[in-house]
């Protein structure tokens, strides 16, 4: 005996339901009147009842009431859809206390990363203000190097970076709010001839032992020296801005040392001031993406930057 064919079946179609159907449904079940349920919700009976009736439609047209004599009643179809329909009207409630908690500032998140040398007082500062003011924000951080901070943020991983740049173009990709710009140091021994003078021209160090973070100026601070006219000679790499101080007190080079992180130097290491010319030697900056709506704590967490950042030592 041959099979007989499949016969396939197509599933249901989901109903069309509005919202605003659910809640007179509900308002109707607990009045237990269209007359009763249209006063509580500020419309006229005939607005009530035609409401019913497309919702009755939208799930096949089984009745959702018996009319009676004196109000309505719920069918057995009217019992079984309360829960859903009250699962949904409370989803709608949670969705919208959560977006008013947002818009507020009462809640959402915020994640950020910055630059080493923005963790030594900037970001700190600004944290701890923000979290004052907003403490329903859930608030994660990470540190790392500025190209890294950018290809996290364009990822989606963070929504703002605390970055800086070190004389090159504007980065086209990104919305960059100024936070402040940054003379530089050249941490020297104590002992060194020109601690505890003034401003000296990056090119006094041109011969010098250099550490730096990486073996090539470019893209780091020592871009100021490329600038300056001469390429420094990188003896040691050293990422750890403690080790790189410990390189120096013990006479192995110089470094160059931001003015977000002069505070944090060692007894044994002094700090000469590079002379400003032209552009500052690096720019901070708190960064977004270009194009993105950016969530409703990035512009808080800004504004809390650029006051530290005008609390901070000139």
């Amino acid at each position: 005996m041959a099979a007989m064919p499949y016969a396939h079946v197509e599933p249901p179609a989901e109903p069309e339901v509005s919202s605003v159907w659910l809640r007179v449904f509900l308002e109707v079940g607990r009045q237990g009147s269209f007359t009763v349920a249209a006063r509580a919700l500020g419309w006229t009976q005939s607005a009530v009842s035609r409401q019913i009736s497309s919702l009755e439609a939208a799930f096949g047209g089984a009745p959702l009431f018996d009319r009676l004599p004196r109000g309505v009643r719920l069918t057995e179809a009217g019992r079984l859809l309360v829960p859903y329909a009250e699962a949904v009207a409370e989803a709608l409630h949670g969705a919208g206390r959560e977006l008013a908690a947002l818009r507020e500032l009462a809640g959402g998140r915020l994640r950020f990363g910055a630059f080493a040398t923005a963790d030594a007082a900037l970001v700190p500062q600004a944290l701890a203000a923000f979290r004052a003011r907003h403490p329903g924000v859930r608030v994660a951080r990470e540190e790392g190097l500025t190209p890294r901070l950018l290809e996290r943020l364009a990822a989606g991983h963070l929504d703002l970076a605390v970055v800086s740049t070190t004389g090159r173009p504007p980065l086209e990709s990104y919305e960059l709010h100024h936070l402040l710009d940054e003379s530089l140091y050249v941490a020297v021994p104590a002992d060194h001839p020109l601690a505890g003078g003034g401003p000296v021209r990056l090119g006094r160090f041109a011969d010098a032992d250099w550490i730096s973070g990486g073996a090539r100026p470019e893209g780091t601070l020592l871009d100021a020296a490329l600038r300056q006219g001469f390429r420094p000679r990188v003896a040691h790499v050293v990422a750890e801005w403690t080790a790189k101080q410990g390189y120096v007190a013990a006479g192995l080079g110089v470094t160059l040392v931001p003015a977000l992180a002069a505070a944090s130097v060692r007894s044994d290491v002094a700090l000469v001031p590079v002379l400003d010319e032209g552009a500052p030697a690096r720019a901070v900056y708190a960064a977004t993406v270009r194009g993105r709506s950016p969530v409703p704590a990035a512009g808080a967490f800004v504004g809390a930057l650029r006051e530290a950042a005008g609390r901070l030592p000139s």
